[in-house]
Parts: C-alpha cells; sequence; structure tokens
C-alpha cells in the first residue's frame, strides 16, 4: 500500500482528470500512501481509490492535501490551484451523481440529524430529573422554614431561644436560594434541550422524504399538483452557479427567478409572493446568506419561506448551527449533488402544495 495504484479502467474523462491532479499534489509531498493515510488516521485502501479515481473523495480531503502540501513546500497553495482543482471535483460530482450517491448525502445528514435527537432527549431526560429533584427540596425547605415562622409568630416571647435552638435558619435561606437559581438554570437548559430535540426530529422527518423522493428514481411532483406551481428563488453572486442550478432545476417544471445579491432576494421577494423554497449561497459580497436570511425572517409576509443555505465552507456543526440560527431549515455543500438538490427543493415544494390545500 506504499506505491500509487494506476489509474482505474473505465474512469469518466472528469474523473480522471480530478485523479491525475490529486496525484500531482500528493506526488509533490514524497511520502507513501499507507504513512500519509496514517497522519491522518483514515485508510489506506480506501485512500489509495481516491488517489487512481475509483472512488470519489470528500471535499475535506482535497482541502487536508493542501495545506500538507504548503506545510511540506513552506509556501502556501495558490489562489488559482484551488479553484481549478475545484473545478475539477465540481465537474467529477457532476458526472458521477446519481440516485446512489444523493442516497449517501442524505443517509449521512439523517444519521448526523438522528444523533442530534437522540443526544438532546438523553439531555432532557437528565435535566429534568434534576429539574424534579431541585423542585423537591426547595418544597421540602418552604416547609421546614414555614414551620419555624409559625413557631417565631406563635411564641415571641420566645423568640431568643428560638433563635438559639435553631441557628440553621440563615442556612436554610442560603441554600434555597442557592437551589432557586438551579431551577431556573436547569429550566433554561431544559426548554433549550427539548427545542433542540423538536429541531432534529423536524429535520429528520424532511431527510427521509427527501431520501423516498431520490430512491424512486424520480423527484417530480405528482402530476395533480402540476397546475399553478410556486416559484423557487435562486441567490447567488456567480453566474457560473446560478447557470448550473438553472439547468439542474429545469426538470421540476416551476419557474425559477434567479438575483446575484442578498438585495435583490430581498426585492424579489416584495415583488412576488409565491415561493416554494429559497436556495441560498452563504459567501456573497456587501449581504452575506446569514444577513440576508435574518432581513427575511424578520418580515412577517416571508418568515415561513424555507430557505435551503448553499456553501462551499462545508456543512460541519459550527457552520450548520450558525444557519439555522439565521433561520434556514436545510443545507447543501458546493459542489452540490444534482440528485440531491432537486429532492429537497422537491420535497419543499411538496410541502408548500399540501399546506395550500388546506387553506
Amino acid at each position: 500500500m506504499g506505491e500509487l495504484r494506476p489509474l482505474g479502467d473505465d474512469l469518466t474523462d472528469a474523473s480522471r482528470a480530478l485523479a491525475q491532479a490529486l496525484r500531482e499534489l500528493f506526488e509533490g509531498m514524497d511520502v507513501s500512501v499507507r504513512r500519509y493515510a496514517a497522519r491522518h488516521q483514515r485508510d489506506p485502501g480506501t485512500f489509495s481509490r481516491y488517489l487512481n479515481g475509483t472512488r470519489l473523495p470528500p471535499w475535506q480531503v482535497i482541502t487536508d492535501l493542501f495545506t500538507d502540501l504548503a506545510e511540506h513546500r513552506g509556501a502556501a497553495v495558490t489562489t488559482d490551484a484551488i479553484e481549478f482543482v475545484r473545478g475539477l471535483y465540481g465537474s467529477a460530482v457532476d458526472a458521477g451523481s446519481s440516485p446512489k450517491h444523493a442516497v449517501e448525502i442524505l443517509e449521512q445528514q439523517l444519521a448526523d440529524a438522528d444523533w442530534a435527537s437522540r443526544r438532546s432527549s438523553v439531555r432532557g431526560d437528565v435535566l429534568g430529573d434534576a429539574l424534579l429533584d431541585r423542585t423537591h427540596r426547595i418544597a421540602d425547605l418552604e416547609v421546614r422554614l414555614s414551620q419555624l415562622e409559625a413557631d417565631r409568630i406563635a411564641e415571641r416571647k420566645r423568640a431568643d431561644q428560638l433563635a438559639t435552638a435553631h441557628p440553621d435558619v440563615s442556612g436554610l435561606l442560603q441554600e434555597r436560594n442557592a437551589l432557586q437559581l438551579d431551577v431556573k438554570r436547569l429550566s433554561a437548559e431544559l426548554r433549550e434541550a427539548q427545542a433542540l430535540r423538536v429541531a432534529a426530529e423536524d429535520r429528520c422527518d424532511l431527510l427521509e422524504r427527501q431520501l423516498d423522493a431520490v430512491e424512486k428514481s424520480t423527484v417530480s411532483l405528482p402530476a395533480a399538483m402540476s397546475q399553478d406551481m410556486p416559484k423557487i428563488l435562486v441567490v447567488d453572486d456567480q453566474p457560473s452557479n446560478l447557470l448550473a442550478m438553472t439547468a439542474v432545476l429545469a426538470s421540476l417544471d416551476q419557474e425559477l427567478v434567479t438575483v446575484s445579491s442578498g438585495r435583490e432576494a430581498l426585492k424579489a421577494l416584495l415583488d412576488h409572493e409565491d415561493f416554494a423554497v429559497i436556495i441560498m449561497d452563504v459567501q456573497m459580497p456587501e449581504m452575506d446568506g446569514y444577513e440576508t436570511c435574518a432581513h427575511i425572517k424578520r418580515r412577517p409576509r416571508n418568515r415561513d419561506v424555507p430557505i435551503i443555505f448553499l456553501t462551499a465552507m462545508g456543512v460541519d456543526s459550527e457552520h450548520s448551527a450558525r444557519g439555522y440560527a439565521a433561520g434556514a431549515v436545510d443545507y447543501i455543500s458546493k459542489p452540490f449533488d444534482p440528485w440531491a438538490l432537486r429532492a429537497k427543493v422537491a420535497v419543499f415544494t411538496s410541502i408548500y402544495l399540501e399546506r395550500r390545500a388546506q387553506q
């Protein structure tokens, strides 16, 4: 496993071009496959398949290659080189896109959401038990304090003896006050855990609907819903990205409204009312996706329109948490998988039509 395997047979042109570029990056570090895989705690067989083109690597594997090569050379990799490889990667993703690939993406997101739900549920149980314990202890202290106060009122003449007989009154008061603070803190944490669990459960339901759409090998809507279809708003400052998303979503037979900035998106929402979903780029000049999303959610007219963040920054917990805090309901990373994107848009469109039918 120390040497590079030959390029795989029957590779597409896009996969072959990406594999050759990755091999050039790797060979520039003068290290064996097994040693490099061990450095990042990866399986050497899987990493070798990334380099011979028979398996498409996650984008994080490629960014690690850039970082390690820069460290080895003592100089940063140029922006042009990174963008060149990003273009090859996007072409390879498009060429290798399939329902199976989209299912893998959505199943991973479903696993993440399920884990968040289970963690929040366990956290909620622990907080609930702690809250119940503090509540019972406060009730007990209140009874004891009330009894002491009753004794004081009934036996004023013996107040001095009572104070001597019960020197722990101030200690009981301090303990009760501390427990009341604990109750406030635990109550807030419990509400937060419950909200996280509800959000995670909603995301699980959403991802399961998206998986159903992909596994049926079609993301088109039922014929009965084909009339009077809602629109889709696409926001991205790169014309090439707008063209790519237009091509991918054309099969849904819905009108696409494309804009290149956050301000244009806000204007489009004033001009149109029937948007089923908004696809929002995160990195945009002047007003980024997070700020634009926050503006939309402050408008009563648009606050219920679901927003999907489309980001090249990855979908780790930090970025996804910031996206959810801004008001987004879903996300997908660039280069995006066409099947996964169509499935997400089709499901949100179905939800929009179901709600409209109930009105």
